[in-house]
């Protein structure tokens, strides 16, 4: 008889087996901890150069890759199925933006690289993960945009795009592969991280450097009166990777303090 879901849990049951992309980030690292604390099952996928300047806790599996990488996505989640026989989740926080440009002072380079490390990374990722949550009998998605998905601002052309793609490529996925596996997504406002920079583990030509957002201004706009600290994001993934919102797929959960309500 199968067990009754524990529906007060706001995070997926002890134990459970979850796959983080983009754990060496800060919003990574507050979420591994707190998964941790929550007694689940941690593998952490990055870049081996983020791993090294973020050292996780010895209970956490890492496996390097780089996600624009065909290949070594592939062998990231083979080796990730050979440890674990299956997934119950799959975190996606795997992203990053450059300088604010606008549309017509990009570079096709420029646009194409921001493409691959937001949108076509995260395809390369869950058409890996797919199949190994499949295995395990079924799961959840939880992938990360942006607000500036949907609120627009100048100079964001190619993440914006990328992430607008994202969440439509979620609920694609919420879709096809109902009821076994839920996909959702959470997408905050500006969060307190390096990601301000351009992110964690880019190159050092985009970091060091002013952060790209007046942090003291973007505060007084927002109705609760401060930027958001990663700590704020990780509950909202807890809860859409839970059997509390098992009935929930293929939706947005925006993380912004108030200053987006659509």
């Amino acid at each position: 008889m199968t067990p009754k879901p524990n529906l007060m849990r706001l995070a997926p049951l002890t134990g459970s087996r979850i796959a983080i992309a983009g754990g060496c980030g800060g919003i990574g690292r507050a979420l591994v901890d707190a998964c941790l604390l929550n007694g689940l099952q941690v593998c952490v996928l990055d870049l081996q150069a983020s791993f090294e300047q973020n050292v996780l806790p010895p209970t956490v599996a890492f496996l390097p890759f780089d996600a624009t990488d065909e290949a070594q996505v592939v062998e990231a989640f083979r080796q990730l199925e050979n440890m674990w026989h299956g997934l119950a989740v799959l975190v996606n926080l795997i992203g990053f933006t450059d300088k604010k440009k606008p549309i017509d002072a990009i570079y096709p380079a420029e646009w194409d690289e921001v493409m691959a490390g937001n949108l076509r990374s995260a395809f390369l990722i869950i058409r890996s993960a797919l199949p190994v949550i499949r295995k395990a009998g079924g799961g959840s998605i939880v992938n990360t945009a942006s607000g500036l998905a949907a609120w627009i601002r100048p100079g964001y052309g190619p993440y914006a795009s990328a992430k607008a793609g994202l969440i439509a490529m979620t609920k694609t996925i919420a879709v096809e592969n109902a009821p076994l596996i839920r996909a959702n997504v959470v997408a905050p406002g500006a969060v307190d991280t390096a990601f301000l920079r351009g992110g964690t583990g880019r190159p050092v030509k985009n970091d060091p450097g002013p952060a790209r957002l007046d942090v003291a201004a973007y505060s007084k706009a927002i109705p609760l009166g401060r930027i958001a600290l990663p700590d704020d994001v990780v509950g909202p993934i807890l809860f859409l990777a839970s059997e509390a919102a098992r009935y929930i797929t293929g939706q947005v959960l925006w993380v912004n303090g108030g200053a987006y309500m659509p």
